[in-house]
């Protein structure tokens, strides 16, 4: 939980595939503030910006769920969806999917209230963890929304007094989906069908 994969600033020496576990796509500001702006699970992989050819970037890459995942060396990755056609095919695709998730979580940072952000980005990260309980401090989550702690703990103490989560001692665990579904924003619905589409 927590390590580094890549600092901002730095060119991506891999690019990784999470097979369990969340990276955290983070944008680093000046006065070293990170803001996240994306995940990745076992749904995607982090190398977008280079299969673009973006080049270096304020991108931070930080594990936010603890898991395994493959990696695969920039140069080689290149160098295979080069030849490649459908791997090339594919990573377009999910490029359109990152995109697409990029833009809804601006939106959702500038118009949507700190509580339905929180309860998208507990069902986000239930969708992609794929259990229940998983590990998240309220220092780390207040980070990922870029609000204060006390917010973030005061929209957690609200969803557990609801009963739709339980939160103890860093960990976890999602009680009442379908009613965390409803306190949430449009914009998870609206990420959900992206990634529905995207695995169809």
């Amino acid at each position: 939980m927590r390590e580094t994969l890549q600092e901002a600033g730095e060119p991506a020496d891999y690019v990784y595939f999470p097979t369990s576990g969340i990276i955290s796509l983070l944008t680093v500001l000046e006065n070293g503030m990170m803001i996240e702006f994306a995940t990745v699970g076992r749904e995607g992989m982090t190398g977008v910006p280079l299969f673009l050819a973006m080049g270096d970037s304020n991108m931070a890459l930080v594990s936010q769920v603890p898991g395994l995942t493959l990696r695969m060396r920039a140069v080689d990755f290149l160098r295979v969806s080069q030849s490649c056609p459908s791997l090339a095919a594919v990573v377009r695709r999910y490029c359109g999917t990152m995109l697409a998730l990029v833009a809804q979580s601006a939106a959702c940072n500038r118009a949507h209230h700190v509580d339905a952000r929180c309860a998208r980005w507990l069902l986000m990260t239930h969708d992609q963890v794929g259990k229940d309980t998983f590990p998240i401090t309220q220092e780390f989550l207040a980070q990922m929304l870029g609000v204060s702690r006390p917010s973030v703990g005061a929209s957690t103490a609200t969803l557990q007094r609801d009963g739709l989560i339980s939160y103890h001692r860093g960990e976890l665990t999602i009680l009442n989906r379908g009613a965390l579904e409803a306190s949430s924003c449009e914009c998870y619905a609206v990420v959900r069908e992206h990634y529905r589409q995207l695995l169809d």
